[in-house]
């Protein structure tokens, strides 16, 4: 389905804001197809018909009709992929077609911060994506190896601390966040050059990063230097060795075919990455309460059940790296408290900074310590 974008914008009731952070406003260029499966983007329709085949009273009818135009950076089969769909539909269908979401994928709409750019603008109402430049706040919940399992990742995206920080963001950026789920599950390290089975194996070694803070810090404490690469342009990266490796999760290394141009990989779990689903405030105020509120508990949905995606994934993903011909170290319990002990330093930077306070650092450890 190809759209315009100038034609979203026209049914849209986003009102245009000043990016905070001093972001520019992107170059028009053609309008991309909409990543929207066919029947996600029929719902609306279909709902329309339903509804008044049966002869029952639409109760939407006097609330006017909204399109939701929305990008993210991952390509098709990827967790995020497939549950933005889910959450287009779901919309359409509750709404009885009266919210239409319009999902551009792979980043179809420039990079995430262009994309978060253009939702701080106005020019599109929503994003989903790690994307953090205008809420490093949020990069709390990056520090590496504080999380070990799904449970707890859970119980910090839901606590009450997540929730504050999220609500700081509208007043700073001009965004509302939604929901918070998983990136993508735990991040792994993969390199060109030899296996990683220790700190010290990463000195020397040219890291790519996606510029955010906390992966920075943690590849500088173990010796490695950082270049920072464009997600869409990471693969080319690689394979032109502008960078030596990267991190990221095996859903992501599978759906990029990273494992194409790396060969050694070293399943640490070092780090999880927020998603959060970023709309634009003013268009979200917009909105009749009806539709805040089941647009809300979509994208609640939506959260549990990318998180489940990512959990019936991840091995599989992780096999066609391994079927691949690359080499997958796992390191030992033992093994791993030597990375952990590496990176301790980047807790202290991150509160000298103020990312976070030493109190917001005890918080979170004692969310994690009581998950179940």
């Amino acid at each position: 389905m190809k759209k315009s974008i100038a034609m979203l914008l026209s049914l849209a009731m986003a009102a245009s804001l000043t990016a905070c952070g001093g972001g520019s406003k992107p170059a028009e260029t053609p309008a991309p197809e909409s990543t929207t499966t066919a029947a996600a983007a029929d719902t609306s329709e279909e709902a329309k018909t339903e509804a008044a085949a049966d002869g029952a009273e639409d109760p939407f009818a006097a609330l006017g009709d909204f399109v939701m135009t929305i990008g993210h950076a991952q390509p098709e089969g990827n967790p995020r992929y497939v549950s933005m769909e889910k959450f287009a539909a779901d919309v359409a269908e509750k709404t009885n077609g009266h919210v239409k979401v319009e999902v551009y994928g792979n980043g179809q709409l420039g990079t995430e911060k262009e994309m978060l750019e253009q939702v701080v603008a106005g020019t599109i109402q929503g994003m989903r994506g790690g994307q953090f430049d205008f809420s490093p706040r949020l990069l709390m919940f990056t520090l590496p190896f504080l999380t070990q399992n799904r449970a707890q990742i859970t119980a910090l995206m839901q606590s009450d601390l997540a929730k504050k920080v999220c609500t700081e963001a509208e007043a700073e950026t001009g965004t509302v966040i939604l929901s918070l789920c998983d990136a993508g599950g735990y991040r792994q390290f993969s390199n060109s050059k030899h296996p990683i089975t220790k700190p010290e194996d990463l000195k020397g070694l040219k890291m790519r990063t996606n510029g955010m803070n906390t992966i920075d810090k943690t590849f500088i404490a173990m010796g490695a230097t950082t270049t920072t690469i464009p997600y869409s342009d990471l693969y080319m990266g690689l394979k032109t060795s502008v960078a030596d490796g990267q991190e990221n999760p095996w859903v992501n290394v599978e759906g990029m075919k990273f494992y194409e141009v790396q060969k050694y990989f070293t399943e640490v779990n070092y780090q999880f990455h927020p998603d959060p689903f970023y709309v634009n405030a003013t268009w979200w105020n917009a909105l009749p309460t009806e539709y805040q509120e089941i647009i809300q508990a979509c994208a609640d949905e939506m959260s549990v059940y990318n998180d489940q995606l990512i959990d019936e994934n991840q091995n599989a993903a992780k096999q066609v790296v391994i079927d691949a011909g690359c080499e997958v170290y796992e390191p030992t319990e033992d093994e791993l408290k030597v990375f952990q002990e590496a990176v301790q330093v980047v807790y202290d930077q991150c509160i000298e900074e103020g990312m976070l306070t030493a109190e917001e650092l005890k918080e979170m450890q004692d969310i994690v310590a009581n998950a179940k």
